[in-house]
């Protein structure tokens, strides 16, 4: 019988902490987006799973997004992008190390009605057929 060998192992669930507390910025005048992209980041799902030595590759991170609110070039946003891959800061990241962040009730109970939701009818009450609509051309 064939099976399929990928499958997800290291798969984590991330939830926020609210008392997690940000680790402070290097001494230093900051931009204000990087502040707030700063806190974000140690707000969001992902930060409980990141150790202390994440903490140094994220200041790293921050000095790249200061220099790049300061003064943006392709370099410093292809830098980012390449560096933020490593700590699931985007969807595509997040899947690549397959973490899922645990959705509201709210968001789960919208995503059960869109499931369940019957397909579309005809008029006399059977199932449209999705393939109705192909021709041959």
């Amino acid at each position: 019988m064939r099976q399929r060998r990928n499958r997800v192992s290291t798969n984590a669930k991330l939830v926020a902490d609210p008392k997690l507390k940000a680790p402070e910025l290097p001494d230093r005048s900051w931009h204000s987006m990087t502040v707030a992209w700063w806190e974000d980041v140690w707000s969001s799902p992902m930060a409980p799973e990141y150790d202390d030595s994440d903490r140094h590759g994220l200041f790293l991170m921050a000095v790249l997004i200061d220099e790049f609110w300061l003064s943006p070039s392709k370099e410093l946003a292809a830098e980012i992008r390449l560096q933020r891959q490593a700590f699931g800061l985007s969807p595509i990241d997040r899947r690549r190390l397959q973490w899922e962040i645990e959705r509201g009730d709210e968001a789960n109970e919208r995503t059960k009605k869109r499931r369940a939701k019957p397909a579309a009818k005809v008029a006399d009450g059977e199932p449209a057929d999705p393939r109705s609509i192909l021709h041959v051309v």
